[in-house]
């Protein structure tokens, strides 16, 4: 058993910390081979063996592409209850800078957002539930393929996901630096925030850089939007709201024209949200503002506006009964139940749309390289997979119990 740097009580965290190096040696096997959303051929073959391997009722593959689903049914199923458990799967397009024994072995690819963990604690728990059954009831476990950007979670809902499993509750994790080893954030409301991308496109007039009065000059009105952009937020949006506008790319010209001005510029962007009025007020500004200074200068500027992800909003009684599930293996200390938001994204909104659950923030450190997430030095903590996989595993046990004799 590998010694650990936190305290973490219960039946379940005891029993997932006699196989801490098995988990460990698949996490890292993931790490190794990493893939992208819907690419997860490899990470599915290991999943299924793995919950072969554990005993699981039922594995049903290809759900959502590449997606995995695990049936674990408990001493007893007379309640009837049904509750799922989710770990993504995929990897990011990002290239390695780590030096240790697993580390990519894809250039450009790599587990920078701790996937591999949250798969393999899903394992884990897996593996407790299927061998201990200490509940009344019917436990999924949802693999799910292309969280990073690809919406995995709404492709696996189109395909049926909830119809075949039709589950009354369902919980998520993810690790979080920020937090130390030993701890879990929620909260009872936003997690995350909604992610929009715009593109905007600016039309002008090119010409010659010294004779720029005959031209339309879209650099000029380019660099009017990138300004006024950031009005929208500091003087639309109420100060006790939150929403944050950001152009994060802008392609115009060529960079060995000095002397010419171009004809049309792209600007890229990011908006990010939790309330719904503020996401239609934000988009709404944007291309208001857009084509008000494109005019203004005698150019045009056309808004390209999509939705990519909701907001993640936990619900209420089921984000209350998460933070007791994590203060019965860690103390009520250890547990923060007013967690910040954060503005960053995760596709888990889709199915919180549809079911009741909670997304929990598991805390892991920044390590020895002090690298938080999508960073090319991170790596996942494996000193947290029998807590991750002990508070999976308690989420089923304490919402299905069984019945006392």
């Amino acid at each position: 058993m590998q010694s650990l740097r936190y305290k973490a009580g219960g039946r379940a965290f005891a029993h997932i910390a006699q196989f801490h190096p098995e988990l460990t040696a698949l996490r890292r096997d993931l790490h190794a081979h990493p893939e992208l959303g819907f690419e997860e051929v490899y990470t599915s073959k290991r999943v299924k063996e793995a919950l072969t391997l554990c005993g699981v009722d039922e594995i049903h593959e290809g759900i959502g592409r590449t997606g995995v689903v695990g049936v674990i049914r408990g001493r007893s199923t007379s309640s009837g209850s049904m509750v799922g458990l989710r770990a993504d799967m995929d990897a990011l397009p990002l290239a390695e800078h780590n030096d240790f024994s697993w580390k990519s072995c894809k250039p450009g690819l790599m587990h920078g957002c701790g996937h591999d963990g949250h798969t393999a604690m899903l394992v884990g728990a897996a593996r407790y539930l299927a061998e201990t059954r200490n509940f009344d009831g019917t436990a999924v476990l949802v693999f799910q393929p292309g969280e990073e950007g690809f919406a995995g979670a709404r492709v696996m809902m189109e395909d049926g996901l909830f119809d075949r499993f039709p589950v009354q509750s369902i919980y998520a994790m993810h690790n979080w630096p920020a937090m130390k080893p030993g701890t879990v954030g929620i909260n009872s409301g936003p997690m995350m925030a909604a992610a929009d991308r715009f593109t905007i496109e600016i039309t002008g007039r090119g010409g010659h850089g010294a004779h720029a009065y005959q031209t339309v000059d879209v650099m000029v009105v380019a660099a009017h939007i990138i300004t006024a952009a950031q009005t929208i937020v500091s003087r639309n949006v109420r100060p006790i709201e939150s929403a944050v506008v950001s152009i994060c790319a802008a392609q115009a010209g060529d960079l060995g024209a000095f002397s010419v001005l171009p004809g049309s510029a792209t600007l890229v962007g990011t908006v990010r949200t939790f309330d719904p009025v503020v996401q239609e007020m934000v988009e709404k500004r944007l291309k208001e503002l857009c084509n008000a200074i494109a005019l203004g200068f005698g150019a045009t500027a056309t808004v390209h506006y999509e939705r990519i992800y909701p907001a993640t909003i936990n619900s209420e009684s089921e984000a209350l009964f998460a933070g007791d599930v994590a203060e019965s293996l860690l103390g009520a200390d250890h547990v923060v139940r007013d967690l910040e938001p954060s503005m960053g994204a995760e596709d888990f909104a889709f199915m919180l749309q549809t079911r009741p659950g909670a997304y929990l923030r598991l805390g892991q450190g920044t390590g020895a390289s002090g690298s938080a997430l999508h960073n090319s030095r991170y790596d996942f903590n494996d000193d947290i997979l029998p807590l991750g996989s002990a508070l999976h595993a308690s989420l089923i046990e304490q919402s299905m119990p069984l019945a006392m004799p």
